[in-house]
């Protein structure tokens, strides 16, 4: 009898092994693993090729030693530390000047009548399309000291010798600068401003208040976190731009930080002291990042439900018209004289005859479309690239954002996800290349001169602006939503596949796109990671201005541009004519 017990146990016990792995293994969350993944990604993205920066700062070039000589080399000049703070004027200057350009031009659009919105915002996403450095060569013809077309017609009109403009400056490098950064502050505004219901002012205005005052006291303040982000992302965009640097302030005779590490890896190269100048830099980014959240930190920026309330466009009456003028003059600056003068010298035998139709040619577009076997083969690498870096940037941002804001990890380590996703902004991308460089080119990753290494450097590079999009867009979703979709016996994923991600599309969409379109025009990066086969149009655009050939990189920008707008028009067949902006009729 007893042997009969033992093996009626002995059946029932392997089952039960099976029946309690099985309750474990149903239980068991399983987004934990993808948390996990986007972690050990965000290492080998982000934190590798830092550390590989830190370590080759403190080394000897030759024996790798420790070392402090690579720092006492960076600062021991005068010209290394005007060259600092010459980056800090023109991050400063460049934010504060997007500011006054992008978030009137988003309240213009997202909360009054203006008239016109539609034409301003195409003018506004053509901005965002050109390549900073292609609008740098627009200004060098628009504003150059002697042949610029702005001079030229001054000295037409007035009669003097010389005219007033000159692009080789500093006021003219800020100014190049935030033409084409602006559509950050203004992209960041307009989304959160769309999320704002009407009531809230309706009720300041029945108190008495005004519009300008509602705005300012009320409508601004719920979106600041927004706006807070877009500067942040502006003024390291600026500390960190090199091509429209490169070509306007060495002909100024004027360095900043990215012209500097350029020289820094002129023969021999002193990576070891590109690495220490760059420190610096990184400080300045962990005091933003702690002051952004310092302030967004003391109050609740969340929507309450699934829908935003009734938005209502406000009246500006007579204003309309000098609002308008307002936005036409911004895009003008930004987008119309700039790409009128590409396109002529792209459709032109020598840009210098000007308008002229004896000097009309479409010879330089076939010569780049059909017979230049190198363009074709770039145009093709930087598509490709650029959108799979996109899609790894949206990825992986989201995935953090997530985990921070819903506090899957604890405190301290969702902050430090947060600073490393925002942390590779602030290092040029010639520095962050040379970390790339420098982490991959060894066992057991051996990427330099395959297309990974450039998706990848993308990816990394453009990853802020992927995360400070997407976490603003969640910080607008109450998690009440997701924990009532728990309560009722649904999992994690179910709670962000119902609930999260259809409120997120518009933003996911936004951000892609906004990854997309500065991959396709990264040349800092690109110029030292790129090889003959996985070469990309921004270093031929690059190559043909330091060449003086503007009427070649002038088409090789326009095929650059256009192509783009393909794209974005492919998006918005797909996705709806808001695919990236909100727009309504004008």
């Amino acid at each position: 009898m007893s042997d009969g017990i033992a093996r009626r146990a002995a059946a029932v016990t392997p089952s039960a092994a099976p029946s309690a792995f099985g309750q474990w293994w149903r239980h068991l969350d399983k987004s934990s693993w993808v948390w996990l993944l986007a972690i050990a990604v965000l290492l080998f993205l982000v934190v590798n090729p830092l550390l590989r920066l830190l370590v080759v700062s403190f080394q000897q070039p030759d024996t790798g030693a420790f070392t402090l000589a690579n720092y006492a080399a960076a600062y021991s000049r005068s010209r290394y530390l005007d060259a600092l703070v010459n980056s800090l004027i023109l991050g400063v200057s460049s934010a504060s000047l997007c500011l006054v350009f992008g978030v009137p031009l988003a309240w213009a659009l997202s909360r009054t009548d203006m008239p016109g919105k539609g034409l301003i915002w195409v003018s506004i996403l053509g901005t965002f399309i050109i390549p900073p450095y292609l609008g740098a060569v627009g200004w060098m013809l628009l504003a150059g000291p002697n042949a610029g077309w702005l001079n030229r017609l001054f000295i037409i009109l007035t009669g003097v010798e010389k005219g007033p403009f000159n692009i080789y400056s500093m006021p003219g490098l800020v100014l190049v600068t935030a033409c084409y950064s602006f559509p950050y502050v203004f992209v960041f505004t307009k989304s959160a401003l769309d999320l704002v219901s009407s009531e809230m002012e309706d009720a300041a205005n029945i108190l008495g208040s005004g519009n300008l005052r509602t705005t300012l006291s009320i409508t601004l303040p719920l979106v600041l976190p927004a706006i807070l982000a877009a500067l942040i992302l502006v003024f390291l965009e600026a500390i960190a731009l090199f091509g429209s640097p490169a070509l306007l302030a060495l002909p100024g005779r004027f360095h900043v930080v990215t012209t500097q590490l350029w020289q820094f890896f002129e023969f021999p190269p002193k990576v070891g002291v590109a690495a220490a100048y760059a420190m610096p830099l990184l400080c300045i980014t962990i005091f933003l990042f702690w002051l952004q959240r310092r302030i967004t930190s003391r109050k609740g920026y969340v929507s309450l439900t699934g829908k935003g309330g009734e938005r209502r466009p406000i009246p500006l009456g007579g204003w309309k018209w000098p609002m308008l003028a307002y936005c036409l003059a911004v895009c003008t600056l930004s987008f119309f004289m700039p790409m009128v003068v590409i396109c002529q010298a792209a459709l032109a035998k020598a840009w210098g005859r000007g308008f002229l139709l004896d000097n009309l040619t479409l010879d330089n577009l076939y010569f780049t479309l059909f017979e230049n076997t190198l363009t074709r083969n770039a145009t093709v690498n930087t598509f490709l690239y650029a959108g799979s870096a996109a899609l790894i940037a949206v990825a992986l941002a989201l995935c953090v954002a997530y985990i921070v804001n819903r506090q899957l990890v604890g405190k301290n380590l969702g902050n430090l996800l947060a600073f490393l996703t925002m942390a590779p902004f602030v290092i040029p991308g010639i520095v962050l290349a040379i970390g790339f460089y420098a982490a991959y080119t060894r066992p057991p990753l051996l990427l330099y001169g395959t297309a990974w290494i450039l998706i990848l450097a993308f990816a990394t590079r453009f990853l802020p602006i992927a995360y400070a999009n997407t976490n603003a867009a969640i910080r607008s979703i109450n998690p009440e939503l997701e924990d009532a979709v728990r309560i009722l016996g649904g999992t994690r994923f179910t709670a962000i596949r119902r609930v999260v991600a259809p409120l997120l599309k518009r933003s996911l969409a936004g951000a892609f796109i906004l990854v997309f379109i500065p991959g396709t025009r990264e040349l800092s990066s690109a110029i030292f990671l790129s090889s003959i086969n996985t070469q990309v149009l921004s270093v031929l655009l690059f190559d043909k201005s330091d060449e003086g050939n503007f009427e070649m990189l002038a088409a090789i920008g326009l095929i650059l541009v256009i192509i783009t707008v393909a794209f974005i028009l492919i998006g918005f067949r797909l996705m709806g004519r808001d695919f990236m902006l909100r727009r309504t009729a004008a």
